[in-house]
């Protein structure tokens, strides 16, 4: 009689590769979701839709910039005579105000965007931050050049001549540091990189299974399994208890009480 063994459909419960019992589920397929994506995951069009989508509209809220930058922004005042056209105040700030105003706007609008397209896109994606970094970036430059065409004219000597020799009358906006446009798609990336980054969406970690790699909770490493030890029958093998010596050969050539045969 041998040792009963592991039945072939049921595997070892000391095996490191097992699943544990009640932890398989069958294979079912993903239902595709309404972007089209199979596991409910934006896919790359749609990513570049997206995207395409939060860079046109950055783009036109950049008119709006540039209208607020007409109307906030501190007028530098001029002043002509017979002659030429003068700063009515040479030690004036309105300047340095004007580009300080654009920054402050710029910065606003990236707070703002950066926020929005988060909100609406929680997953975020490349695809989105470079969107919103090539957006703001061309809503800035739209925003300035808004400034320009909505603004005091540029034609200075004939601004001058229309209101007359020593009227008071307003520069066009000039933005001689031209880093001011890096105010907006700067502060519009790090807001979404840091909203993403507090409370973006994060795949699920893997869940790690204790008795998958130890064993059952009460298993021990003096406890052996099923089939091995004592378990696993008689040390001797058929005939070696009683001494009858059934399992050899030798006895079965002799008679009982040592007789031979006839003579």
């Amino acid at each position: 009689m041998t040792a009963p063994l592991t039945p072939p459909h049921q595997p070892s419960p000391h095996d490191p590769w097992q699943t544990p019992v009640g932890d398989e589920q069958e294979a079912t397929p993903t239902e595709p979701s309404a972007d089209g994506s199979a596991d409910g995951d934006p896919d790359l069009a749609t990513d570049i839709r997206r995207a395409v989508v939060v860079l046109v509209v950055m783009a036109v809220a950049g008119l709006a910039l540039g209208l607020l930058w007409v109307w906030l922004a501190p007028k530098v005042p001029l002043v002509s005579t017979d002659k030429a056209v003068f700063l009515k105040d040479t030690e004036g700030e309105e300047a340095a105000g004007a580009e300080g105003t654009f920054v402050l706007l710029g910065a606003a609008f990236g707070l703002v965007s950066g926020a929005l397209v988060f909100w609406l896109h929680r997953r975020g994606g490349v695809p989105v931050v470079v969107a919103l970094l090539l957006g703001g970036l061309f809503g800035s430059w739209l925003g300035w050049m808004a400034g320009g065409w909505f603004g005091p004219t540029a034609d200075v000597v004939a601004h001058a001549k229309t209101v007359g020799t020593g009227v008071v009358f307003d520069a066009p906006l000039k933005l001689e540091a031209k880093g001011a446009l890096l105010a907006w798609p700067f502060v519009a990336v790090l807001v979404h990189l840091g909203l993403t980054a507090v409370w973006g969406v994060r795949d699920p970690e893997p869940e790690f299974e204790w008795g998958a790699y130890y064993g059952a909770p009460g298993t021990q490493a003096g406890e052996t399994g099923p089939g091995s030890g004592a378990e696993g029958g008689a040390p001797g093998g058929p005939g070696a208890a009683d001494g009858t010596g059934l399992g050899g050969g030798s006895a079965s050539g002799a008679a009982p009480g040592g007789e031979s045969g006839p003579r």
